[in-house]
């Protein structure tokens, strides 16, 4: 079903570039600006069952996008700067914003230096169980179970359910049924208690994967003090806040900052929402981030930046830069502010 549908987005994408429409709906839907959104910027993997491959690009990609930007003579700025523009109401110049989430090692070694390369700023939001060492990638543990794996059973739905796990395309399957499952479960300790169950049943470490992944305390401080890195939160234990009790979010929230703070001597002014959809992120979060303090918060949502942005500074919208779709044709695409109008249903703000 997924693989249906991202074929069906790059179909769009390509319809949209070959027939021209993204110069026509670049006046009214590019907006003011664009915040980029990103996981991990690394070299492709050569495995053929990457599941989780839509949440990285590799560094020319990256660099595509920012050339592409400077040619369009776009400001590249921090998510300060893009605070600042929208308090101010000043759309003289469009901009772009480059975010990505959870603070993985690549970004340090594989993002920054093509940010370097083009002056460009960049803002890392940081899971602080992660930096810690002590969080859980589920997302990746389940990648890692389904890999060394030729079946698979799990509870859904109260009956156990047996999945063929034995081909690429028979562990996607499994992959997408399984993480939509996880990701339906009540509380984040459904979530943990099952694929808690599923590493311990295929010998998968899952208590290893965010060392493995994630920067540490110290490499973000060092990481932190580069002049064109900004450190945002993105919760404690990136859970989905949404189905957090009021008290819970609003610690997850909290705390998250101070940790972070705390470890690097530096104020933490921007947020970033775990999984960030309408399924995670609502109204009650955007309100929470705004007591809170943030100058800004970012969701998942797809859109571009418009000056009735500057109404909803912590419900932000962000276009992805997925690794499913790595085409440089699709780059004046995803600035014209035309493939994100297409999926709002050419609605410009979506904040609800």
């Amino acid at each position: 079903m997924k693989s249906l549908r991202n074929t069906v987005i790059r179909a769009g994408l390509e319809a949209l570039y070959f027939s021209g429409a993204h110069y026509l709906l670049r006046p009214i839907f590019a907006g003011v600006g664009a915040i980029f959104m990103l996981h991990h910027v690394r070299p492709s993997g050569s495995a053929q069952f990457q599941p989780n491959r839509h949440l990285e690009v590799e560094p020319a990609f990256l660099h595509a996008m920012l050339a592409h930007l400077r040619q369009l003579d776009i400001d590249i700025v921090t998510m300060d700067e893009v605070h600042q523009r929208l308090s101010e109401r000043n759309f003289a110049r469009r901009f772009a914003c480059f975010t990505l989430d959870d603070g993985y090692r690549d970004n340090r070694d594989f993002a920054l230096p093509v940010m370097r390369e083009f002056d460009a700023p960049l803002t890392v939001y940081v899971a602080s169980d992660f930096a810690d060492g002590s969080g859980r990638l589920w997302w990746v543990a389940l990648e890692k179970v389904i890999a060394g794996a030729t079946a698979i059973e799990a509870p859904i739905g109260g009956t156990i359910t047996r999945f063929d796990t034995s081909t690429p395309a028979a562990k996607q399957t499994a992959f997408d049924r399984l993480h939509d499952w996880l990701r339906a479960l009540p509380g984040e300790h459904d979530l943990q208690r099952e694929i808690s169950a599923l590493c311990a049943r295929h010998g998968v470490d899952e208590t290893t994967i965010a060392r493995d992944l994630c920067m540490s305390w110290e490499e973000l401080k060092a990481f932190a003090d580069d002049p064109l890195v900004t450190i945002g939160a993105h919760t404690i234990t990136h859970c989905n806040l949404a189905r957090q009790s009021e008290a819970t979010a609003a610690c997850e929230i909290d705390t998250s900052r101070a940790r972070i703070e705390a470890a690097l001597q530096k104020p933490v002014l921007h947020f970033a929402y775990p999984y960030g959809d309408r399924i995670a992120a609502g109204r009650r979060e955007f309100a929470l981030t705004r007591a809170s303090g943030f100058k800004t918060a970012v969701t998942t949502r797809p859109g571009m930046i418009f000056p009735e942005s500057a109404a909803y500074l912590t419900a932000l919208q962000r276009v992805s830069l997925n690794g499913n779709y790595q085409d440089a044709r699709i780059l004046p695409v995803l600035t014209s502010g035309a493939a994100t109008a297409v999926w709002n249903g050419f609605r410009r703000i979506d904040a609800a």
